[in-house]
């Protein structure tokens, strides 16, 4: 190992492969701050640049441009609560909050960097250290596991509910279950729910959703809310930081959501987005007490899904480069690009091209420090754009939130969606109802039904294979304590004030 990771240090701190990296991070982090436009665009866009490259020196831009892009996606999460990408919807719920309610946006901004940062490096770190090994835990998850991973991740909604929002919670999820079932039934060629509309076929996109419930959404309720230009956010620099009792307070949970971001990851399919949810999810469980509460600027709740889909994204790279399968469509794509170079991933990788293995890995860590150097000094000037008075900024998240849908379709038919979708969720949340459920339901959706449907054929449509291995069986009991845990706690809760007051 040490030879290798010498190697990938030699490979890496050339002048040239330094450059690299260094604008793999800064592109990556421009393109990712564009709602609309997520890693797999970046990446798409940065390929041909490639072709006169070595495959190590390839690769390295490559990966800076993928952990580049979802660093930067937090950005417009947190100031315009428009998360173009699935991996940074969970950094919107307390990060929006904070820097939009609180007026503290260089807080939030800065607590994303460091938490990104430290989930990054950390995951690098378990990376060089367990790759070979985590290959065989990625290969053990079977079907069975993947479903019931899923349900534990929508069983996590009680986490977005408040005090009483539970059934909400819920039904926000089979809402956006059934959403994910719109367009073409890959496994039987049959169209569902598609109401006859040829636009309808390939189902309704991620970012159209997205952009509806939070971004749209949003620039309607503050046309409604009114809001006036003296209350537009002022910025001091006292605010542009991380407090040293704000480090001690997001340690623990960055720890916490790194390591299981980063074995999240590992897992083929999985992912960031499945990462930040549960990391959110542990956290909101954990500390159900928080001041001030999570959905409210918690800074707990802004770290934790931070760090997880940063570690996501170093540990997606454990199947990708070890067995050749891409977790995600953006190493996926990632894939196509080594296979273009003529490398084949898998077992022999770290053997036959160690240069390309090491490298991309050490890559990961001085990439991670080359994201932090670069938007650190920025964040005073990125987190001017809340100090545009809301007439002028409500456009402007509108002409993002139209532009981004339509440009990934050039269909007007997913510009009057979105506007329909916008309307329903203003009607919902002035009802109460979170959002976040929805999102969370829509994109586990095609996932879980996936897996569904592979467990029940290997078992020939018997449910028994929910108990034949230990791991569905632990997972079956998390389930049911994320389940009945908060409406039992609620309970007890009731039975002790009742008690004392007698």
């Amino acid at each position: 190992m040490m030879e290798g990771l010498l190697l990938g240090l030699q490979t890496v701190l050339t002048p040239f492969n330094l450059m690299l990296v260094l604008m793999g991070c800064a592109i990556g982090t421009i393109i990712g701050m564009l709602p609309g436009l997520g890693p797999i665009s970046a990446i798409a866009l940065m390929i041909p640049v490639t072709y006169g490259f070595d495959p190590s020196s390839g690769m390295i831009l490559l990966a800076g441009v993928y952990y580049g892009a979802i660093f930067g996606g937090s950005t417009s999460s947190i100031l315009i609560n428009a998360p173009g990408v699935a991996g940074t919807v969970a950094t919107s719920f307390d990060g929006y909050p904070m820097a939009n309610e609180q007026k503290e946006p260089g807080r939030a901004l800065a607590t994303a960097a460091w938490s990104s940062f430290a989930g990054g490096t950390l995951a690098a770190v378990l990376l060089l250290l367990a790759a070979p090994y985590l290959s065989e835990l990625s290969l053990s998850f079977q079907s069975a596991d993947y479903f019931l991973m899923m349900v534990l991740g929508l069983t996590l909604v009680t986490a977005f509910a408040g005090d009483g929002g539970h059934l909400k919670a819920l039904l926000m999820t089979f809402v956006g279950l059934a959403l994910s079932t719109v367009g073409t039934d890959l496994t039987a060629g049959v169209q569902r729910f598609t109401f006859g509309r040829m636009d309808l076929i390939d189902g309704i996109s991620f970012l159209l959703l997205a952009m509806g419930t939070f971004a749209l959404s949003e620039a309607l309720m503050m046309v409604l809310r009114r809001d006036t230009p003296e209350e537009t956010i002022r910025i001091s620099r006292a605010g542009l930081g991380v407090s040293k009792s704000d480090a001690v307070e997001i340690a623990p949970p960055v720890a916490r959501s790194s390591i299981l971001g980063f074995f999240v990851g590992v897992l083929p399919g999985a992912g960031a987005t499945i990462a930040s949810f549960l990391a959110y999810g542990m956290e909101r469980t954990i500390a159900r007490s928080a001041v001030p509460r999570f959905g409210a600027g918690n800074i707990k709740g802004l770290a934790a899904p931070e760090a997880a889909n940063n570690a996501a994204c170093t540990g997606s790279f454990v199947p990708l480069l070890t067995l050749g399968i891409p977790g995600s469509g953006t190493t996926a794509v990632l894939l196509g690009a080594l296979i273009a170079y003529g490398i084949q991933p898998g077992p022999r990788l770290f053997i036959d091209e160690p240069e390309v293995f090491w490298s991309v890995i050490v890559s990961m860590y001085v990439g991670n420090l080359f994201l932090l150097v670069l938007n650190l000094p920025l964040i005073p000037y990125i987190a001017r754009l809340l100090t545009i008075p809301r007439p002028f900024l409500i456009p402007v998240i509108m002409f993002f939130s139209m532009m981004g849908v339509y440009l990934v379709s050039f269909n007007s038919f997913d510009l009057q969606l979105l506007v329909l979708v916008a309307i329903a969720a203003v009607g919902l949340r002035i009802l109460n109802f979170p959002m976040a459920p929805l999102l969370l339901g829509f994109i586990l959706g095609g996932m879980l039904e996936d897996n569904l449907r592979r467990a029940l054929t290997i078992s020939n449509g018997d449910w028994a294979f929910l108990f034949e291995r230990s791991s569905s069986v632990a997972l079956l009991a998390l389930i049911a304590i994320a389940l009945f845990a908060p409406p039992l706690a609620r309970i007890a809760d009731i039975l002790v004030r009742t008690g004392s007051s007698r």
